[in-house]
């Protein structure tokens, strides 16, 4: 993420989601506001309002985040490799601005086989 827009986004964030977004802090399970959200609508990147998923693609898992068998539209998630924690996973950006969304696993119930875990903090949410 480029220097100017993490000073942008400490001005704008409340201290929480800065740190989710910039600096890929997660929030605790089970406290998000969108976690068990099943409203029809579209979630958004926080950071830049970017539209990453609509809540058709959205599911209970059970797991304390929201949780999204599929962005919206593909090339709308970008995928990196994270190996901290001493375990490799794949952490999911805003493919606009490289914010935190969280990370993507390969044990989705739908037909997908995904699960896009990603913190409410990081997401706007526009009702249908």
């Amino acid at each position: 993420m480029k220097e100017d827009l993490k000073k942008e986004l400490k001005e704008k964030l409340d201290p929480v989601s800065y740190e989710v977004i910039v600096n890929k802090a997660t929030e605790r399970p089970h406290t998000g506001d969108y976690n068990l959200n099943f409203r029809d609508g579209k979630y958004s990147c926080k950071a830049c309002g970017e539209v990453l998923f609509d809540s058709a693609s959205k599911f209970d898992a059970g797991c304390g985040w929201p949780s999204f068998d599929r962005e919206i539209e593909a090339g709308k998630i970008k995928e990196v490799f994270d190996d901290s924690h001493g375990m490799r996973r794949v952490e999911v950006v805003c493919a606009n601005c490289e914010g935190h969304l969280g990370h993507v696993f390969n044990d989705g119930p739908t037909d997908t086989g995904l699960r896009y875990c990603v913190n409410s903090v990081s997401v706007d949410f526009e009702e249908a």
